[in-house]
């Protein structure tokens, strides 16, 4: 299916593979592994045809069709259901054909193209199109809104849908699991298993590796390594790979040793001459070995508070929500030194809703949320990624936390989450979201908590750093609440699962493999539930269908503004925390309190005092608009 001769391919002046060779037969699912930036995304463009090899060729099979997942969204007006019936390009050449057919009134070419539609099954799109975006957890409601309705990571699921509706011999998948959630990932892996063509995708999720691939291609030094079997036969078959390349190298620098010794004490003598030169014709004709190297570039922990309360925090018969709607009720927990808790549940059920109700991000609406006297929370969500300091480095966003302490202390940190040298100092801009994710992670460690809230910490991260975070996990001394889609990372991490669902939480007696037999169960009752909804829809008068959809379509443009203020406001929200995290670190400096600083003094307790007030003013903002989106949204569903 694939084959690659001797190919060699240059980036930015950096030789990113060097004379590899490899074969990857038809039906194989390869699972492409390697650090960033060692050349996997642009093995993709030399297969797509973005790219052009500098030496050597890689060829695949006449006529083979090609589908890969887009990064971007280049239509955002069309309805998601559309969107992902895009990718079906046969489908939508035919469709096209058959409108200039009946307009031309041709019915012997309208036949034949009903032929053809039929031949390639086209009848049932639709019905396909539903099923992959109801398996990536898109409701029903969900496939007839505007693609610009969808934040990035639903988009890229969008896209990621429209990648598996097109016919292909060849499925190029870019990190699929980014932006899904545990049951979506669950899916996922199902229908991959069932894929009949050949799938080349790059993970760094191990469980979803171990379960999806035959093979694994790893990227290393600027070679490409093929391997039989999973992500754990892979681990094994390297390790002793490098264990017997340590065991050659060493053996090596041995013999270089010996004939160096030789060729130093004999080079000057008449009568041994002519060996010293025989062995040194030997030292250059020796293909040199390289040590093996498999040190991860990451090694840190997450220090715990020295002051411990017990119960760390409660949280006594609270509701949560947006507005006026509940999204769970009733939920009564207490979080002890040493919990360990993973949060399962159906996408949209209220896991990341329960998180911030931890936090306080959502206060309760209804009972009561008791901190422990000496509670510290390390809170990590995606959406903090983003409220970093761009034009700030990663040792100025520890140093704004500990404004007296050393550089090289703050050098010495920041290593252990891969930033070294000049990286620790330059500013962020250019950061990617795994470097982002790194740097929110190394903020929440510097910190101390007692109590650890990680909503989907992983995204982003590549292998080698999710096994450090699992390794800081296990030693952490604290209490561990997870939300995550990497089952490696909470089978290794939590000792118990709540389950939300249905507004409630719930102790779930059973391990990962339980909740996927409980999941599938669920999401055939939902089925049900939805296929009873569907055909009551379907009896409605062709004019009520017309009203319903002008309605829906006044609403979606009233909420457009909505949700535009709602990003404004959110953004805010991140500014003025930020700035007051600041103020506070000035204030806790002794300094300021002195005679020569009043004027100074002066100026950041006013600061202070109007960055609050801007603060509640913005929060009363957001909560107004929330409320305003969920109205007119619920009044849409009715």
């Amino acid at each position: 299916m694939l084959n690659i001769e001797a190919l060699s391919l240059l980036r930015g002046g950096n030789t990113l593979l060097d004379q590899v060779e490899v074969t990857i037969h038809t039906g194989r699912r390869v699972a492409i592994v390697g650090a960033n930036g060692s050349g996997k995304t642009s093995l993709f463009k030399l297969i797509l045809g973005e790219l052009q090899a500098d030496e050597g060729e890689l060829t695949l099979p006449g006529q083979c069709r090609i589908a890969h997942m887009q990064q971007e969204v280049d239509n955002i007006d069309r309805t998601a259901i559309e969107h992902v019936i895009d990718g079906h390009k046969e489908l939508r050449k035919l469709e096209a054909a058959l409108a200039q057919a009946e307009a031309a009134d041709d019915h012997g070419k309208m036949a034949q193209i009903h032929g053809q539609l039929d031949a390639i099954d086209g009848y049932n799109v639709n019905v396909s199109a539903e099923q992959l975006l109801h398996g990536l957890s898109f409701s029903q409601h969900d496939m007839h809104r505007p693609v610009s309705d969808f934040s990035g990571g639903w988009r890229i699921r969008l896209n990621l849908a429209q990648a598996l509706m097109c016919p292909s011999d060849l499925l190029l998948l870019d990190e699929p699991t980014n932006h899904l959630d545990l049951d979506a990932t669950l899916w996922l892996e199902r229908w991959l298993k069932q894929y009949q063509g050949t799938l080349l995708f790059i993970s760094h999720d191990r469980d979803f590796i171990d379960s999806v691939a035959s093979h694994v291609l790893h990227f290393e030094n600027k070679k490409l390594n093929y391997y039989t079997g999973s992500y754990s036969d892979f681990e094994k078959q390297r390790a002793e790979r490098l264990a017997q390349q340590q065991a050659n190298f060493e053996k090596q620098q041995q013999r270089i040793s010996e004939i160096e010794d030789f060729v130093r004490r004999f080079r000057a003598k008449a009568t041994k001459a002519k060996q010293a030169q025989s062995r040194l014709k030997e030292l250059e004709r020796m293909e040199k070995i390289a040590a093996a190297h498999i040190d991860s570039p990451f090694h840190f922990e997450f220090p715990c508070s020295e002051k411990m309360s017990d119960p760390l925090l409660n949280l006594k018969k609270i509701s949560v929500g947006y507005g006026d709607k509940t999204i769970l009720s009733d939920v009564t927990l207490s979080i002890h030194p040493g919990t360990r808790v993973g949060l399962l549940g159906p996408n949209g059920a209220g896991k990341s809703t329960l998180i911030k109700a931890f936090v306080n991000d959502l206060p309760p609406l209804a009972g009561e949320r008791v901190c422990g006297e000496h509670l510290a929370i390390g809170y990590f969500a995606q959406h903090q990624l983003e409220a970093l300091d761009p034009k700030a480095s990663p040792a100025t966003h520890i140093q704004r936390l500990s404004p007296k302490e050393s550089e090289q202390s703050i050098r010495n940190f920041l290593g252990g989450f891969g930033f070294h040298g000049d990286e620790a100092f330059g500013d962020i801009t250019t950061f990617s979201g795994g470097e982002k994710a790194r740097l929110a992670l190394a903020i929440i460690a510097w910190q101390k908590p007692n109590l650890l809230l990680l909503d989907e910490p992983t995204n982003h991260l590549d292998l080698e750093m999710r096994h450090a975070l699992t390794m800081a996990l296990q030693s952490f001394e604290g209490a561990v609440i997870v939300v995550s889609h990497d089952r490696h990372l909470l089978k290794n991490t939590v000792e118990e699962f709540l389950l939300v669902v249905d507004g409630k939480v719930d102790v779930f007696d059973g391990d990962l493999p339980a909740y996927e037999k409980w999941l599938l169960d669920y999401q055939k009752q939902s089925d049900q539930s939805t296929e009873k909804t569907v055909s009551n829809s379907d009896n409605e008068s062709s004019d009520d269908k017309k009203e319903r959809k002008r309605l829906a379509a006044e609403n979606r443009k009233r909420i457009s503004p909505l949700r535009k203020q709602l990003e404004k406001d959110e953004k805010s929200i991140d500014r003025l925390h930020q700035v007051l995290e600041e103020i506070e670190g000035l204030l806790a400096d002794p300094d300021i309190y002195s005679d020569s600083q009043k004027d100074r003094l002066k100026q950041v307790l006013q600061q202070q005092a109007e960055s609050k007030t801007e603060l509640e003013e913005v929060e009363l903002s957001w909560c107004d608009v929330s409320e305003q989106i969920e109205t007119l949204q619920a009044e849409e569903l009715e």
